[in-house]
């Protein structure tokens, strides 16, 4: 399953006792449709992530950041503190593709900025062919 939403909480790395590690964060995803009065209807379902494949994910993973994630959904129920019954969706990361928005795309941005200049200023000497070779 696909889903692409927005990153509501920076992302924390925990390790387990076993000494595996896995990178927790959260997703919101929007959708607005028309009910049958036409009336518009915007509905924000949250997703708790799990992503088990490299730690180092953590730091892109930040409040804000567009994301696009593969992998499995389930469902968990609960009972509160107060006691009454709450239900949440679970979604097991297999694969995470960054759209930017978040904290780090900014310093990202400015970093490929600086290497673009950086690269604008290094001269490239083009060679021609010295023999016109015929297709």
């Amino acid at each position: 399953m696909n889903i692409t939403g927005r990153v509501t909480r920076d992302a924390q790395v925990r390790t387990l006792s076993d000494s595996r590690q896995v990178v927790n964060f959260s997703v919101a995803i929007n959708e607005s449709y028309k009910n049958k009065k036409g009336d518009k209807v915007e509905q924000t379902t949250f997703f708790e992530c799990a992503y088990w494949i490299s730690p180092r994910v953590a730091e892109w993973l930040t409040k804000g950041t567009v994301v696009e994630l593969t992998g499995m959904v389930s469902a968990r129920a609960w009972k509160g503190n107060d006691g009454e019954p709450r239900a949440g969706l679970n979604f097991n990361t297999s694969n995470i593709k960054l759209h930017g928005g978040g904290k780090k795309s900014e310093s990202a941005e400015a970093m490929k900025i600086g290497q673009n200049a950086e690269q604008e200023n290094k001269k490239v000497t083009v060679k021609e062919p010295e023999d016109d070779i015929p297709f």
